[in-house]
């Protein structure tokens, strides 16, 4: 089977997705615990402006996509937008996690749900333009559908370990930071929460970091896949280009389905506080994930190889179901055994592929199939879908967090100094694991429709393959 991909390549598409997933990784880890301990925003309010903020920030998604659709440029048709990105993100980053007040400036009550809300909107707008282009030009990458998920399962992983570097990133900025929080509780000790220079240093290190490593997408990476140079969509186009796709919108619907099965990152700050004892001890239950979630990544080939696309999601999900709700049974069984939790979260994690590979792979499918029915080729307003779901999963996902984390009586606890009681771990704990687990569970039912797998992928492949060997593309690289 023909190489199209050097491993140069793979690695920059991989670092790429790892640098911009540990800025939006940050943001969804520390965001709130930021606003409410610094800022001293309600976190429950705080849930709500991330969920309106990411759903006005969707409708930036198509116009995007049909941007993405309409460009003719040296670089390709996606890299452009990756480019545009970089100084937004690396700029708004920091200032979300800029202390304000330290200026004198009155933003009590109103101001600061608004300044948050304007802030959020505008990185949100910066995040839309590297996040559409940087799924869809896994589609272009390589013409072959084996090495495409392949690459994409090496990617994804990178991108997994990415949302997850905030775990080990911001601790390590608070052993530098003079005067910071402690790291390591000693016994007898009470944590110190992170100050304000903790939090900035720890976003500005990641957002430098971040787009630099974004910055190779568009120096290494090439857009092989041919498609026609500079096309128009209207509005009509590219609803027509996702309602004539029915493997798509199974896709689309599934994702919606199981919104929560990411709630945990956007609560992981405040599980490792309650559970744990400390909010830089989240590198704890981020490893311990993010262990199994590799392992998930790297298997899934091997899996979709052997049983294909639709049995290797059904089986996970239901694996994830299943290992979840015994995680919160376990946990309360055993009176809160830390060994018991660590060996859960481990389990949980060998099912995240589902969560964050298998939705690239089967959209790559589905912009094949759409190909394969139409001879038109429309990533731009696919993958815009894509983005637009997974904002607003993200965003539904860390507001419910965020509603369990408000009505388990953590922020009073917080506040008052006491230690959190065994409803507010149970109901956190809830929150982290059985409630993700029951919506994996939602996410299969429309995948026992989808059919792009096995034979049927693979007749698709080779046609697109022959159609592209008898014409001359208009444009290639």
């Amino acid at each position: 089977m023909k190489k199209y991909m050097n491993l140069k390549e793979i690695l920059a598409y991989s670092l790429g997705l790892f640098g911009f997933q540990a800025i939006v990784g940050l943001l969804n880890s520390y965001q709130a615990e930021f606003y409410g301990s610094v800022m001293g925003a309600s976190l429950a309010v705080v849930g709500v402006i991330i969920l309106v903020a990411k759903a006005v920030s969707a409708v930036f998604d198509p116009i995007v996509g049909n941007k993405i659709e309409g460009t003719n440029s040296k670089l390709g048709k996606f890299k452009p937008f990756i480019l545009t990105s970089i100084p937004v993100l690396l700029v708004f980053t920091a200032l979300i996690f800029f202390d304000i007040k330290a200026l004198h400036f009155d933003v009590a009550g109103n101001k600061l749900y608004i300044y948050i809300f304007v802030t959020f909107l505008i990185w949100c707008l910066g995040m839309t333009l590297a996040d559409v282009p940087t799924q869809g030009i896994a589609a272009v990458l390589t013409p072959d559908a084996t090495e495409r998920t392949n690459v994409v399962s090496i990617a994804n992983t990178a991108k997994q370990i990415g949302f997850a570097a905030c775990a080990v990133i911001v601790p390590v900025i608070c052993l530098i930071i003079p005067g910071g929080s402690r790291v390591l509780v000693k016994s007898g000790e009470t944590d110190s929460p992170m100050i304000a220079g903790e939090y900035f240093w720890s976003a500005l290190a990641t957002a430098a970091a971040g787009c630099l490593l974004m910055a190779l997408i568009v120096m290494w990476n090439k857009e092989r896949v041919p498609y026609t140079a500079g096309e128009k969509n209207t509005f009509r186009d590219m609803i027509g280009a996702i309602k004539g796709n029915k493997p798509l919108i199974l896709v689309i619907v599934s994702y919606f389905l199981g919104f929560g099965r990411q709630m945990a990152m956007g609560i992981q700050v405040q599980a490792a506080n309650a559970l744990i004892g400390s909010q830089n001890l989240v590198i704890i239950l981020g490893i311990t994930t993010a262990v199994g979630s590799m392992i998930s990544m790297a298997i899934t080939p091997a899996l979709i190889k052997k049983f294909g696309e639709k049995t290797t999601y059904l089986a996970l999900s239901v694996y994830g179901f299943l290992v979840s709700v015994l995680a919160y049974g376990a946990y309360l069984i055993t009176n809160h055994n830390q060994i018991v939790m660590y060996v859960f979260l481990f389990l949980i994690g060998l099912q995240f592929s589902a969560v964050t590979l298998m939705p690239m792979i089967m959209t790559a499918d589905c912009v094949d199939y759409y190909e394969y029915e139409t001879g038109k080729r429309k990533e731009g307003p696919v993958y815009a879908l894509l983005s637009l779901t997974i904002k607003v999963c993200l965003a539904l996902g860390t507001a419910l967090g965020l509603l369990f984390v408000g009505k388990s009586g953590y922020s009073e606890a917080l506040a008052s100094g006491q230690a959190f009681s065994d409803s507010t771990k149970n109901m956190i704990f809830f929150a982290y694991t059985a409630m993700p687990g029951i919506l994996a569970l939602l996410s299969a039912i429309p995948i026992l429709k989808y059919d792009i797998y096995g034979e049927k992928k693979a007749r698709i492949s080779a046609a697109l393959q022959e159609r592209r060997n008898a014409a001359k593309p208009e444009v290639t690289e």
